[in-house]
């Protein structure tokens, strides 16, 4: 944890109140991998982390709002996926090993922070702006640095200029944002997950490149 950090009615949180407002955090992570969101009450995450209510409102207006922080620490995280594909080339060998790495570390990151991921997806599709604004904030990161890299391709004249670089990047974060967060549900399909990454590659190789991997 950085910076000040500060209760409900402003005050600058000790080390020990830090520690406390952390291990809220956590009790409440941990509860949402197993309890639907809107079954998860103050009283219950005050009791796992080994406190009280009372103590939960002074750092949280609500669960809600303890959602929102754990929320955005994800959507941090979420920034460093940029580095999977910032630079690294598309071409050859190397871009087949770009686009393994890619849905690799989108896959992983994904499977990490599921349960936090699935409540901003439900926020999300309720129309939350706050919730909207740090999915967009996690998918950007990835979008972005593809949009660049179909640029990149097309000045080079890899890739055909009718091509929509930020169509074409949106669209396959779209396609591996719905892959990662079903991946339980792809056993149903008699898929395993070594089955699912390199076919996943596949896709992705083939949308930025628009040719065949060369293995």
């Amino acid at each position: 944890m950085t910076g000040q950090v500060r209760t409900v009615d402003g005050r600058v949180a000790g080390r020990r109140g830090q520690a406390t407002r952390q291990k809220l955090l956590d009790c409440l992570s941990e509860m949402l991998s197993s309890s639907p969101y809107r079954d998860v009450k103050v009283i219950d995450v005050a009791r796992k982390a080994g406190t009280s209510p009372a103590t939960f409102y002074q750092y949280f207006p609500d669960v809600e709002g303890a959602v929102l922080e754990i929320a955005e620490e994800v959507a941090k995280e979420g920034a460093g996926l940029t580095e999977l594909v910032a630079g690294r080339p598309w071409v050859g060998k190397a871009g087949w090993h770009t686009a393994e790495e890619l849905v690799d570390g989108f896959l992983d990151f994904w499977r990490r922070n599921d349960a936090i991921l699935r409540v901003i997806d439900l926020g999300a599709a309720e129309g939350d702006k706050r919730f909207y604004k740090i999915r967009m904030k996690i998918l950007n990161s990835v979008t972005n640095s593809l949009t660049d890299s179909v640029k990149e391709l097309q000045t080079k004249g890899k890739v055909d200029k009718d091509v929509s670089a930020a169509a074409m990047a949106g669209s396959l974060v779209a396609m591996l944002a719905a892959v990662a967060s079903h991946q339980k549900g792809f056993t149903t399909w008699g898929v395993k997950q070594a089955e699912l990454r390199p076919n996943l590659a596949l896709l992705v190789h083939l949308g930025i490149t628009g040719k065949k991997p060369t293995k």
